[in-house]
């Protein structure tokens, strides 16, 4: 009997991260995988049905590549809230931050934490460093906890730590920040009018304050014309990633752009393009996650631009080096749970964050409440 034939490394796959439809291994999505190699795979509430349904396409993607795999998902809660139709709804930041226990703080990464390890996943892209000034309300909604950077910091700190303990890694998003931008850059540029200055001691604060608590930074599709002088999003900037996250800020885990599918990107450069001009800018990652023939667009304008530019060829031979190296350290985090959950897994899962859900709602009120007491008696 002849053995399958083993997948071999690619590092240029080592450079995305892809999303894709259904919610099984498909011939198609075989193929891919198998092709490309990516460094990872993001999956959102279209692959997701049941627990048990996503550990096992998370496991069967596994199987296609020889690396391991960062399995990731954008879970917050609230608004956005993956697991919603597999397990329940959770928190958004903003409800959880408004009961003002730091320990809910806490619970809120582990809850969340805790659910994605059962389903398989190792990364979520979270929590939201964005400020929740007025400006941004109507695009950020329930995502930012407050336009004080400080109570941000704390909200986020202890967020972070929550994932930790459930052996998940977190990301901070969306650098430099988008709190101030009116557009939602899923569907235009954002350009923020923001001098460096300002945007230091505020949008910036949380990314100085913990950047050795994060392996990831999520680089944003907005653009800051008093900053850089142009309107090139961040995402596409080597002043934003190499020089200022980079050396100003000191920043040493992997840097991924937002998804290049996104219109607040593609109004700057073809899909191929903005993944050799962010990888260029200092990303390590650049996250495709809906349409295959994107990913595909992507990986060979990545290979073509390889194989005639000497200079990209060398920056995107270290982003896969760095990223290889990031996996080492963290392999055990990596390492695939062994069983998938069961129904009573599940079930507990479903419970716990009920239950949270609750205590989060009565500490709101009790919280009300003791305000407009206060406020009676003044």
């Amino acid at each position: 009997m002849r053995r399958p034939v083993r997948a071999r490394l690619d590092p240029i796959g080592q450079l995305l991260i892809i999303g894709f439809d259904g919610t099984e291994m498909s011939p198609q999505l075989t193929s891919l995988l198998r092709e490309i190699q990516p460094a990872g795979v993001i999956l959102f509430a279209r692959n997701i049905k049941t627990p048990e349904q996503t550990w096992r396409l998370l496991r069967e993607c596994q199987k296609c590549v020889a690396a391991p795999l960062f399995t990731c998902v954008d879970l917050e809660g609230g608004t956005v809230d993956r697991f919603r139709d597999a397990l329940g709804p959770t928190p958004s930041a903003a409800d959880v931050f408004a009961a003002g226990d730091h320990k809910l703080y806490r619970k809120h990464g582990r809850i969340i934490g805790e659910n994605c390890r059962a389903l398989g996943f190792n990364v979520d892209f979270a929590p939201v460093f964005d400020l929740a000034f007025e400006t941004s309300r109507k695009v950020m909604t329930s995502r930012a906890v407050s336009a004080n950077p400080r109570e941000t910091i704390k909200y986020a700190r202890e967020f972070l730590a929550g994932l930790r303990n459930a052996q998940v890694l977190g990301c901070g998003k969306h650098y430099p920040g988008l709190g101030e931008g009116t557009l939602d850059s899923h569907h235009a540029l954002p350009v923020i009018a923001k001098p460096l200055k300002k945007l230091w001691t505020e949008d910036l604060h949380p990314y100085r304050t913990l950047r050795n608590a994060l392996p990831f930074v999520m680089v944003a599709h907005a653009a800051y014309p008093d900053v850089t002088g142009d309107n090139i999003p961040a995402s596409l900037s080597w002043k934003w990633v190499s020089e200022i996250l980079r050396k100003r800020i000191g920043y040493r885990n992997l840097v991924v752009s937002d998804d290049l599918e996104m219109g607040g990107v593609l109004a700057a450069a073809p899909i191929g393009q903005a993944a050799v001009q962010s990888i260029l800018a200092g990303c390590e990652l650049c996250l495709v996650c809906h349409h295959e023939d994107r990913v595909r667009e992507v990986y060979e304008e990545l290979i073509r631009t390889t194989k005639r530019d000497r200079q990209f060829a060398e920056r995107a031979e270290r982003a896969s080096a760095r990223v290889m190296a990031f996996k080492k350290k963290w392999a055990r985090i990596l390492r695939p749970a062994r069983t998938a959950p069961s129904n009573k897994k599940r079930q507990a899962l479903e419970r716990a964050l009920w239950e949270f859900g609750e205590q989060v709602r009565l500490e709101s009120l009790n919280r009300a409440e003791t305000a407009a007491s206060r406020a009676g008696r003044t």
